[in-house]
C-alpha cells in the first residue's frame, strides 16, 4: 500500500510540474504575439531635389513601395528591421508635360548599376537614433533619419541623402546635362544639387 501511495505522489508531482511548464510556454507564446502591423498601402515616400544655384525645389514621390517586416508588441519593435524595395520606374513628379519622369529615369537611374530598385533596412540603436542601410547604384551606405511616432499610429521619417555617398555624381552630371537649360538660373549657371531631402510615412495599427 505504501508503494502505491509513493507512486501516486510521484505521478501527481510530475503532472503538476508538466502543467506548470505548459502554462509557462502558453504565457510565453501569448507574450510573443505581435500586436502592431503596418496598414497596407499606407506607406508614402517623397523626395525633394534641387536645381539652379538658387536651389529651387523639385518634388516627387514613388508610387510603389514593397515592405517586409515582423509585427511587434510596440511600434518601435515593428519598424525596427523593416525592409523596403522601391521600383525606380514608379517615380512620379506630377509633371504635366510627361517628360520629366522618363528623363530622370533614363539620364539618372539608368546610368547607375542595378538600376531597377532602391533597397533599404531600418535600424534603431540603443539611443533610439534611426538610420537606413540604403542600397543604390551597387553601393550600401547609412542614411541617418529623424522620426516621430504620433499617437494615432503614423510614423514620419525625414533625412537628407548626399548622392556622393552612393557614387551617384556621374549619374547626377548626366541628368544635369540633359536638363541643362531647365536647370539654369538667372546667373546663367546650370546646376543640379547633390543633396536630396527624403520624407517617408508609414501607418501602424493595433491588431
Amino acid at each position: 500500500m505504501k508503494k502505491i501511495q509513493v507512486a501516486a505522489l510521484a505521478l501527481l508531482m510530475v503532472t503538476a510540474f508538466s502543467c506548470k511548464q505548459a502554462s509557462k510556454e502558453e504565457q510565453k507564446t501569448e507574450e510573443a504575439v505581435a500586436t502592431y502591423s503596418i496598414v497596407q498601402d499606407s506607406t508614402n515616400v517623397r523626395f525633394t531635389a534641387y536645381k539652379t544655384t538658387e536651389k529651387k525645389p523639385v518634388g516627387g514621390t514613388f508610387k510603389e513601395v514593397e515592405l517586409s517586416y515582423e509585427g511587434g508588441e510596440t511600434p518601435m519593435e515593428t519598424i525596427n528591421g523593416m525592409q523596403f524595395t522601391i521600383p525606380v520606374n514608379s517615380l512620379f513628379t506630377n509633371d504635366t508635360t510627361n517628360t520629366r519622369d522618363p528623363k530622370i529615369i533614363h539620364f539618372f537611374f539608368d546610368k547607375m548599376m542595378e538600376t531597377q530598385s532602391i533597397k533599404g533596412t531600418f535600424a534603431f540603436d540603443a539611443n533610439q537614433k534611426c538610420s537606413v542601410k540604403l542600397t543604390m547604384n551597387g553601393m550600401t551606405a547609412d542614411l541617418p533619419m529623424t522620426y516621430v511616432i504620433s499617437d494615432d499610429g503614423h510614423v514620419n521619417f525625414s533625412g537628407t541623402m548626399d548622392l556622393k555617398n552612393w557614387n551617384a555624381l556621374d549619374a547626377l552630371a548626366s541628368l544635369n546635362k540633359a536638363c541643362e537649360v531647365l536647370h539654369t538660373g538667372p546667373d546663367g549657371v546650370s546646376k543640379t544639387w547633390e543633396d536630396v531631402a527624403i520624407n517617408a510615412t508609414v501607418f501602424l495599427k493595433k491588431m
